[in-house]
């Protein structure tokens, strides 16, 4: 699993991680009594690894102040009503919807999770995760290798010690079988399954999109059944599910060759998708432009190369702040 700095450069343990952001949240939430007071001095001093968990969680929170304060203020409805899962501890979602309200109070606006710093709470139980601009491929079995993209969590599926499919929580994945038995890949509502062949597979924001590129992959969802052949691809989400649709493959895959293409995008999902392959979070704060197209083919290596281009593109003013935070404007 992957875990994310501290300020001095060291991995933070997970668990320390969730510990950490639980006190934060309650230190700044008001509710704090004196008990909770001695509890946390002594949950911080009680090892280095623990003052540092603090301190990492502590710092990129007071990072986000800056930029969502200006958020909450061109933006209020950015704000989600805070909910809390009844008889449930808090972890990192349950966290995030109280500081929401202490935030906002504030002039804090927060998204949840802030920035992409940790996994969403259905992420938790993830088999295999990939971090920001991370790629990987896994060799589930002979004939069967699955490539995560970025920003990716899935849960195995075995059945008699074989692998048989795999969920995905969220983000991206591409399915390369040899001919043999069947593989499933669960989405969302929807679940897709192939015997041989190359499909893709997009889970993100609650939206799926599943491509198939090589093969026949068949696409069930509540709402209906869908089968792609070469080069189709169909969407669906937790109600609905779309029509087939004819595709050109090479965009969908161009991640795996190290390419994000664009063609005639708005902005505004361009940059989203930028947000999914880099540290911190690229905020456009320009509603004038929002919806200008954009096409072209930039290097995921090279992003911060791209977003100076876009910014030249649409004369945007741009602030950078600590913790990888980019104010477009």
């Amino acid at each position: 699993m992957t875990t994310p700095p501290s300020r001095d450069g060291h991995a933070v343990p997970a668990d320390l991680e969730a510990q950490a952001w639980n006190w934060l949240r309650l230190l700044r939430s008001g509710d704090a009594r004196e008990l909770d007071a001695k509890r946390f001095r002594r949950w911080v001093h009680s090892s280095p690894a623990h003052q540092a968990a603090y301190n990492a969680v502590k710092f990129r929170w007071d990072a986000l102040e800056p930029p969502a304060r200006e958020l909450l203020q061109r933006k209020p409805e950015a704000v989600p009503r805070p909910r809390r899962r009844v008889g449930s501890a808090y972890g990192r979602r349950a966290f995030l919807g109280a500081a929401i309200g202490a935030a906002a109070a504030a002039g804090v606006a927060v998204v949840h999770p802030p920035l992409g710093w940790w996994p969403a709470i259905d992420e938790w139980g993830a088999d295999d995760r990939t971090a920001a601009g991370e790629q990987r491929t896994l060799a589930l079995a002979d004939g069967i290798d699955v490539t995560l993209n970025t920003r990716t969590s899935v849960r195995r599926r075995t059945s008699g010690g074989q692998a048989v499919g795999l969920e995905l929580i969220a983000g991206e994945a591409a399915i390369d079988l040899g001919a043999g038995r069947a593989f499933a890949v669960i989405a969302g509502a929807g679940r897709s399954t192939a015997e041989w062949g190359r499909f893709e597979v997009r889970h993100v924001d609650g939206k799926a999109c599943v491509t198939c590129i090589e093969g026949a992959v068949r696409v069930e969802h509540p709402a209906g059944t869908r089968v792609l052949q070469a080069r189709q691809q169909v969407r669906y989400d937790a109600v609905a599910v779309g029509s087939v649709a004819s595709v050109e493959p090479a965009a969908a895959t161009a991640w795996r060759e190290g390419v994000l293409v664009f063609s005639q995008t708005p902005l505004a999902d361009v940059i989203d998708e930028i947000n999914r392959y880099r540290t911190g979070r690229v905020m456009l704060m320009n509603d004038r432009v929002r919806n200008r197209p954009v096409s072209g083919r930039f290097a995921i290596v090279e992003l911060d190369m791209a977003l100076w281009q876009l910014q030249e593109s649409f004369d945007l003013r741009a602030r950078t702040l600590p913790a990888g935070v980019l104010i477009l404007s």
